[in-house]
C-alpha cells in the first residue's frame, strides 16, 4: 500500500539568503491533523530524502492521519546550498522543516529521522514545544544529545537494527534505561542500513504514532 498523494514543496530557511530546501509533503484530510518532519541520513554520506527508510516512515504517519514533511539537507538533490555535515546547518535546515509543518497543521507535532536526521531531530525538538513524541531509526549514540532526549517530555520511540554497529542496541537500552517513555526496538536481522527490516520499521512507527487503519 502507497502513501497518500505526494507534494513537492519548498522550504525557505530563515536568515539563510535565500536558501531554500526541496521538501515532500504529504497531506491528510484531517483538518485538526498532527504534523510530521522526517530528515535523511547525513548528506555527505549518501543522506536523502529518497531513502526507503524515511518512506517507510512517511506511510507510517500516513497510516496514523498525520501530515509529513521530508526534506533534503542543503546541497543534497534540489536543495540549495552547499552539503555540510555541521550540527548548526542540519539545526537550521530541520528548524526550517518543522516552522513550515508547523505553520500547516494545528495539531501536535512529531520530530522524526534516520541516522544523523535522527540525532538532529531530538536537538530541534527541544527548542519546539509543539513537538510531544520523537521517532528516531538508528540514532548513532556518538551524535546523541543525551542531555536533550533525556529532558523531553513527551513519548520516544527510537528504532534500530539488531546487527547495527553505528548505533548498538545495548548502547542505546543503557540510555533509554535514564528515562520510563523511551522505547527501544531491535529490528531483527537489520544492520544501519536495513536492507533487511525496513516493512517492521514501518509497522511499529505506525502503532507507535496510532495508526487509523
Amino acid at each position: 500500500m502507497g502513501i497518500s498523494e505526494e507534494r513537492a514543496v519548498p522550504i525557505p530557511v530563515t536568515g539563510e539568503h535565500g536558501l531554500v530546501l526541496e521538501g515532500l509533503y504529504v497531506g491528510v484530510t484531517d483538518p485538526e491533523a498532527d504534523g510530521a518532519v522526517i530528515a535523511p541520513p547525513h548528506p555527505l554520506h549518501g543522506g536523502s530524502m529518497d531513502s526507503p527508510v524515511l518512506n517507510e516512515l512517511a506511510h507510517a504517519c500516513d497510516l496514523a492521519g498525520i501530515a509529513s514533511l521530508r526534506f533534503n539537507w542543503r546541497g543534497v538533490g534540489a536543495s540549495g546550498g552547499r552539503a555540510s555535515g555541521e550540527s548548526s546547518d542540519a539545526d537550521a535546515d530541520y528548524g526550517a522543516a518543522l516552522e513550515q509543518i508547523a505553520e500547516t497543521v494545528p495539531g501536535s507535532l512529531v520530530a522524526c529521522g534516520y541516522s544523523f536526521g535522527a540525532a538532529t531531530a531530538v536537538r530541534c525538538a527541544a527548542a519546539e514545544p509543539r513537538v510531544t513524541r520523537l521517532v528516531l531509526v538508528a540514532p548513532p549514540p556518538a551524535l546523541l544529545d543525551a542531555d536533550a532526549l533525556l529532558a523531553f517530555g513527551g513519548r520516544t520511540l527510537v528504532l534500530t537494527g539488531e546487527h547495527d554497529a553505528l548505533a548498538p542496541v545495548d548502547a542505546l537500552v543503557t540510555l533509554a534505561a535514564e528515562r520510563q517513555r523511551i522505547e527501544v526496538v531491535a529490528v531483527p536481522e537489520a544492520d544501519h542500513f536495513f536492507v533487511s527490516g525496513l516493512a517492521e520499521i514501518g509497522r511499529r512507527a505506525a502503532r507507535f504514532l496510532g495508526a487509523r487503519r
